[in-house]
C-alpha cells in the first residue's frame, strides 16, 4: 500500500468518513472511493458494485473480479442529554459499538471530564449546545434528566430534525406529562408517538447499568432496522 493511501485512510478515518478500500487480490494495489468522487480507468466499470458494497456497508469480493471492498461506515451519532449516572454505563457499553458520543448538560458538576473521559461535552443549555453540533436523520438523542428545562429543548430540536431515534428516560406518569407540553406546543400525535418513553426494551432491571443496557439494546434494535 502506497504511503499516500495510508495517510488518506488515517486522515478518512479520524473525521469520521465514510469511506471504502478497493484492492486488487491479484497485484495487491489499493484504492480509496468516496461518493461522488471519480474512481480510476481500471475501476470505473465497476463504479455500481463499489458503491452497491458502500451504500449496504458490508465487505466482499466483486463478482467476477479481482477486488475485495472493505467498508468504513460513518460512526452514528448520539447525544446524550443529562450526565447522570445512567449515562456512564451508556457511554462503557456504547464504546465498542459505531456510536459517537455527545453529552450535553449544562451542570458541570456532573458533566465533568473525570466522569466521562474521552467524551466529548457541552456544559450549555440545549439551545446553545445544539448550535456546536450537526445533527440530522441520522442522529439519536437519549434524553435522561427528567428536567423540562433541560430535557424538552432537547427533544424539540430532535423532533424538528427528524432524528431517527429518539428515546426520554421517565415513569409512564412523567412520560404523559412531557406528551401534553409539546402537544401544547405544536407538536403532532405522531412526532410525539415517535418518542420512546419510558426509553428503553423491557428487560425488568431496576439498576442504573441494567436500565442504561435496555436503552443500548434498544438504539442497536433500531439502528440495525432502519
Amino acid at each position: 500500500m502506497k504511503i499516500e493511501t495510508l495517510k488518506k485512510i488515517i486522515e478518512n478515518k479520524k473525521k469520521h468518513f465514510k469511506f471504502s478500500i478497493i484492492t486488487d487480490l491479484s497485484t495487491g494495489e489499493t484504492e480509496i472511493f468516496e461518493k461522488d468522487l471519480p474512481l480510476n480507468e481500471k475501476l470505473e466499470k465497476y463504479s455500481k458494485q463499489i458503491n452497491d458494497f458502500c451504500e449496504s456497508k458490508k465487505n466482499g469480493i466483486i463478482n467476477n473480479s479481482n477486488l475485495f471492498v472493505e467498508t468504513f461506515v460513518r460512526p452514528i451519532k448520539i447525544i446524550i442529554v443529562g450526565a447522570v449516572h445512567i449515562a456512564q454505563y451508556l457511554v462503557d457499553y456504547a464504546k465498542n459499538l459505531n456510536f459517537e458520543i455527545h453529552i450535553i448538560d449544562p451542570r458541570g458538576y456532573f458533566a465533568s471530564e473525570k466522569r466521562f473521559p474521552n467524551v466529548n461535552i457541552i456544559n450549555k443549555w440545549p439551545e446553545e449546545a445544539f448550535k456546536e453540533l450537526e445533527t440530522n436523520e441520522s442522529t439519536a438523542l437519549i434524553a435522561l434528566t427528567h428536567d423540562p428545562k433541560i430535557d424538552d429543548p432537547a427533544l424539540k430540536h430532535a423532533l424538528d430534525r427528524r432524528f431517527y431515534y429518539i428515546g426520554a428516560l421517565g415513569s409512564k406518569k412523567t412520560h404523559s406529562s412531557r406528551c401534553d407540553r409539546l402537544k401544547e406546543a405544536g407538536y403532532s400525535n405522531e412526532q410525539i408517538d415517535s418518542i420512546h418513553g419510558p426509553i428503553g426494551i423491557k428487560l425488568g432491571g431496576k439498576s442504573a447499568s441494567e436500565i442504561a443496557l435496555s436503552i443500548i439494546s434498544q438504539l442497536v434494535l433500531i439502528t440495525n432496522n432502519r
